[in-house]
């Protein structure tokens, strides 16, 4: 069996009209939720063994916020690709997973995300697809399990979500 975990970036600034959108940092808000959500992931003892995130600063940022409560000691890799990849691209990035890795972190962007999240999972009995089918919120975590062995075997519709955290929620 096979665990991916999806985190999308924590809220972003646009304060400054300016900067390109490759560039925006989180806000305050976006920080606070981060923090939250690594303190959060740490109480569920939830472990990864790779790390891999967009190269976008407000990604780059979330994960800085969840390491920062969450003892993190994996490898971290920066995807360009990964930067507002469409579900195409990120399913190939988790198709192409090494075998050894069995329950990788991905940080990156809606709509991708959220698509990638919809596209391979199924409906659960507890409607987690459900909430996230038509918006998966800034700073979301999910939990996704699948049948398969190897990664390269992973199909759209065969994964079902484990666990969903909003930050709002954690409030």
């Amino acid at each position: 069996m096979k665990r991916l975990f999806v985190l999308r970036h924590a809220k972003s600034s646009w304060d400054d009209p300016a900067l390109e959108d490759f560039n925006r940092p989180l806000n305050d808000r976006g920080w606070k939720a981060a923090g939250r959500m690594g303190r959060e992931l740490k109480q569920r003892e939830l472990r990864f063994d790779l790390v891999m995130s967009s190269m976008a600063a407000r990604a780059r940022e979330t994960l800085d916020g969840i390491r920062d409560k969450l003892e993190l000691n994996v490898e971290v890799r920066f995807e360009p690709s990964m930067y507002l990849a469409s579900e195409e691209t990120l399913l190939s990035l988790v198709r192409a997973l090494p075998q050894e890795i069995h329950c990788p972190l991905l940080i990156g962007h809606n709509p991708g995300l959220e698509r990638l999240l919809v596209g391979l999972t199924h409906d659960d009995d507890d409607g987690l697809r459900h909430r996230i089918a038509h918006k998966y919120p800034t700073g979301a975590f999910a939990a996704v399990e699948f049948p398969a062995h190897r990664w390269a075997d992973v199909t759209p519709g065969s994964g079902v979500i484990r666990e969903l955290i909003l930050p709002k929620e954690l409030d």
